[in-house]
């Protein structure tokens, strides 16, 4: 698992709360936090809660070191009490959520943090960066999943992230239903099958395209995929042919009009005798343009820069707000942002038919339980410890079956209101 220090991918202010909060004395107070969204982004009709996995090994690791110490004693971010807390810190409370691959709406709380109010309050950078980017990147995913009907769909947008970032969204993508990666560091780490062949420099590297595919096929087999756009594709389409044979596993095109290509390129190779052989299209799909191809014989989309930029929403939106104090709800009543106090139980009601047609918040108290109820909330953390977690592949399976659970409305990539409507219910 790789080891990444988050303590400091933390923001002054909370820091500093921290240190006013144990001079006056309210810093133990016990607390609870909750992260939610008051909207979705513009022309989204669900979240995917993505990351959460992620987030939990980061607090487990969540540890002050000297040399941090001695930087924020230095530099003025904390005084001596302050940097004493931190030395000593460790993360003792619960942590409670939505599962990974769980549909979130405007108002779902999709994670709850309880603890003392200073051991919580330095989490909220760490909670909201995971979760924004993870969340962002698959819902842009599971969208582009949705259009792709069944075909393949590889990641491979790492060249237009953060390096650390390209390694979440592969990860984030691949919940979402995508296929591969072509980041090896998430083959690594989580297991995620990678692919990847060769780029138009190793064609432009040779001195002429039938000798670079000649190369390629010697080294890899036919079990390959041949990149035929260099020059002119439909020749390229015939040097792939005579060089590996009707056994050519796929060409991939990256430029041009993809269904105008996609059609001629199919005619070209069932009549050369590859009639098995697959076509791959890759260069700046989104969502739409993947559902623009529905028609056309394509056989997988290589998506990079919409995948890992949220395909035009690059966070969820999300926010970390504070909800109780000693048991007493406390909201924020600013006109825009209002919150609503105490911690919040969800469920999904559906019909018998496995349809979801609501959520149900109750603020302080749990929803009458109706048959066909889901229950939203899960353990990640009790006491400090994390609880054993779903594998990739279940979270995987459970986005799944939540997509196939809403009203088919909520799956069109036009605007619209959210799939199912979250009702709160007032406390008691």
């Amino acid at each position: 698992m790789h080891t990444l220090r988050p303590a400091l991918l933390t923001d002054h202010y909370e820091l500093t709360m921290v240190s006013a909060a144990l001079r006056d004395g309210t810093a133990d107070r016990r607390c609870v936090f909750e992260v939610f969204s008051r909207r979705l982004p513009a022309g989204r009709r669900y979240g995917v809660v993505a990351g959460t996995a992620r987030l939990v090994e980061l607090i487990r690791a969540f540890r002050f070191d000297p040399a941090e110490i001695e930087f924020l004693r230095r530099t003025g971010v904390v005084d001596e009490p302050g940097a004493e807390w931190l030395s000593r810190y460790r993360f003792t409370g619960e942590i409670d959520g939505y599962a990974e691959g769980e549909l979130f709406f405007p108002g779902s709380p999709i994670l709850t943090v309880s603890g003392s109010f200073a051991e919580c309050v330095v989490l909220e950078t760490l909670v909201l960066s995971v979760l924004n980017h993870d969340c962002a990147v698959a819902a842009a995913a599971a969208r582009m999943v949705t259009a792709a009907r069944g075909r393949a769909l590889i990641e491979m947008g790492s060249r237009r992230a953060h390096e650390e970032a390209a390694v979440a969204a592969a990860r984030a993508a691949y919940l979402a239903g995508f296929r591969f990666t072509s980041n090896l560091a998430a083959g690594q780490r989580y297991g995620i099958p990678t692919a990847g062949t060769a780029a138009h420099a190793f064609t432009l590297l040779h001195d002429d395209e039938r000798t670079a595919f000649a190369s390629q096929v010697a080294t890899l087999g036919k079990d390959t995929t041949l990149l035929v756009d260099t020059y002119d594709i439909s020749q390229g389409i015939r040097n792939a042919i005579e060089v590996a044979g009707p056994e050519l596993r796929a060409v991939r095109i990256d430029s041009g009009d993809l269904a105008v290509i996609a059609q001629q390129s199919r005619q070209l190779l069932d009549s050369l005798g590859a009639t098995e052989t697959k076509i791959i299209v890759s260069g700046d799909l989104d969502e739409y343009a993947i559902a623009a191809l529905a028609a056309e014989p394509v056989d997988m989309y290589g998506a990079g820069t919409a995948v890992v930029t949220g395909s035009g929403a690059p966070t969820a939106g999300l926010v970390y707000k504070l909800v109780e104090v000693e048991g007493r709800p406390v909201v924020k009543r600013s006109e825009q942002k209002a919150t609503i106090g105490g911690r919040k139980v969800a469920v999904r009601r559906h019909k018998p038919t496995g349809t979801a047609t609501e959520e149900i918040v109750v603020p302080q108290g749990v929803p009458d339980h109706r048959p066909n109820d889901r229950l939203l909330q899960r353990s990640y953390v009790v006491d400090g410890e994390p609880m054993a977690l779903p594998t990739l592949d279940e979270s995987r399976e459970h986005l799944r079956q939540c997509l196939i659970s809403i009203p088919w409305e909520g799956l069109k990539l036009s605007a619209g209101d959210p799939a199912i409507p979250v009702t709160v219910v007032p406390a008691e």
